[in-house]
């Protein structure tokens, strides 16, 4: 694993994966996943999983939150060694899962309500959450009435309303328009600044990873590993067309094309 443009990283170290392999068993046979891979997030990194489609990104955050299980390898979050799902592990998909049952109130409060938080205490942890992502006035409307955009917005304040360690990202800018997906990408980034958190964000979108990221893990193929890391130290807010942020990218995609 090369390291390019890296730095020191302060605060202590939130995941660690060692040695990390998964294979999945089906009747026609072993297929391999995920191989030897180790990496270390520190405490408020924003680091983005990126590589191609299929490679092997959804796997890892899934080992990560504990809906997977490694074939061999160990995963510590927070120095506890990962052994299923948990609320330290917040997680937003592509796809939002809101309950539509449920006004974004009821969403963003669901999970303080299953800590057993009294409803005072849960409705003004919710509320700050709402605030926190723009979404104020809009706390009796149910997903359907919402914006893809702005249902993505209450996926975001409903992981943040469990106070985790960790926030997991599995591409949940990938179904949205261009415009909104920009839109959310420097939303996303107000959001990280006033409330930080370690973020694991996956996706295969070069420019939403050197916008959003501290570091990029750069992913190969199945049975995917790190094969690089970049440490992104261009400015923020960054411009999508400046020289750095287009040098940057050149060199990402190429080293990506080398490894395919």
């Amino acid at each position: 694993m090369c390291v390019v443009g890296a730095r020191p990283v302060e605060g202590r170290e939130i995941i660690r994966c060692e040695n990390v392999n998964k294979k999945f068993i089906s009747s026609s046979g072993v297929y391999e996943v995920v191989r030897d891979l180790s990496l270390s997030i520190r405490e408020n990194e924003f680091v983005v999983l990126f590589g191609p489609g299929q490679c092997g990104k959804t796997t890892i955050l899934n080992l990560l939150a504990g809906l997977e299980q490694p074939s061999s390898g160990r995963i510590t979050v927070a120095d506890k060694e990962v052994a299923g799902p948990d609320p330290s592990r917040g997680m937003v998909y592509q796809t939002t899962d809101l309950f539509p049952w449920l006004t974004v109130m009821g969403n963003v409060e669901f999970g303080p309500k299953v800590q057993g938080k009294p409803k005072a205490e849960r409705q003004a942890i919710a509320q700050r959450y709402i605030e926190l992502v723009g979404l104020q006035g809009f706390e009796n409307t149910y997903p359907a009435k919402l914006s893809g955009g702005m249902q993505q917005r209450v996926g975001i304040a409903r992981a943040y309303s469990n106070d985790p360690v960790v926030i997991l990202m599995d591409e949940p800018f990938g179904h949205l328009d261009a415009q909104t997906r920009y839109m959310m990408e420097e939303e996303l980034e107000k959001i990280v600044a006033a409330e930080k958190r370690t973020v694991v964000f996956v996706t295969n979108n070069i420019e939403e990873a050197i916008y959003l990221a501290d570091r990029i893990l750069l992913l190969g193929n199945c049975p995917t590993h790190v094969t690089r890391e970049y440490a992104v130290d261009l400015p923020r807010p960054r411009s999508y067309v400046s020289k750095e942020f287009l040098d940057l990218r050149e060199a990402i995609m190429q080293e990506m094309e080398e490894t395919l």
